[in-house]
């Protein structure tokens, strides 16, 4: 993943889950519909909410998401601050691998916020 960008990589990703969509639309209304549900603001906010998903996101070694979530957490105002404390949390909860992965979050970080 390191030569691809990561918004080429959302985009790719992006027309390959509208065939899943089309094809499995039952699956895709419920998936989404779970994602808008736990992304929803309550107790804890949508930004906060974010966060979590793309520290699972880091740890769970997954580009898409990396991308998608680091994409909206910029259009919902994280600061670079922000961002490299969660993933200092990370780092600590995972170790070298998750480092490397907190490398790539902070390129798709820069690669959004241009």
């Amino acid at each position: 993943m390191d030569d691809q960008s990561y918004t080429a990589l959302t985009q790719a990703i992006s027309k390959r889950t509208a065939v899943l969509r089309a094809d499995q639309p039952e699956v895709m209304k419920g998936f989404s519909a779970m994602a808008n549900a736990a992304l929803a603001a309550g107790a804890l906010d949508a930004k906060t909410k974010e966060l979590i998903a793309l520290a699972v996101s880091v740890s769970g070694r997954c580009d898409p998401c990396i991308g998608f979530h680091t994409r909206t957490l910029v259009k919902l105002g994280v600061t670079k601050a922000e961002l490299e404390e969660m993933l200092s949390v990370v780092i600590y909860m995972g170790g070298g691998p998750s480092l490397m992965y907190a490398a790539k979050t902070m390129a798709a970080f820069e690669e959004f916020s241009a």
